[in-house]
């Protein structure tokens, strides 16, 4: 591609029309990879247990549970104890799913992304920080 800082090529017709190519095909490619991140995200699902085997969470890519499983083991606790027993599967699973986001933002956009590391710390945020306010 054409350095534009060199104004007598930046000048030239040819090198001009070089240039807007070069530079959308990379908006392009770049264009082509968030769509392609995104629809991982989407997709997202992350499962955990909690460390006494009471109860399984799944999350979407939102944080939002779409399923829950108590273990038998859940008949002899107390609630609050089964209570806490998901809270600690949900707060897993959110860490699961914000490092598999890390990792499917790099895989798409690349490691040296500003886009990628922006989605990364905002599904941290969302994902690990639920309760904070924007």
């Amino acid at each position: 591609m054409t350095d534009i800082s060199d104004t007598t090529a930046f000048l030239d017709p040819d090198a001009s029309r070089e240039y807007l190519r070069a530079w959308k095909a990379n908006i392009d490619r770049v264009a082509e990879q968030a769509a392609a991140m995104a629809g991982q995200l989407e997709r997202l699902r992350a499962t955990a247990r909690d460390d006494n085997d009471l109860a399984e969470v799944t999350i979407d890519s939102s944080g939002v549970l779409v399923s829950l499983e108590l273990t038998d083991r859940t008949r002899n606790q107390a609630p609050e104890v089964v209570a806490r027993a998901v809270m600690s599967a949900l707060q897993k699973a959110r860490g699961a799913a914000a490092r598999r986001a890390q990792e499917i933002a790099v895989e798409t956009m690349g490691p040296g992304s500003l886009s990628a590391r922006t989605t990364a710390e905002r599904m941290r945020e969302l994902l690990e920080r639920p309760d904070r306010e924007d």
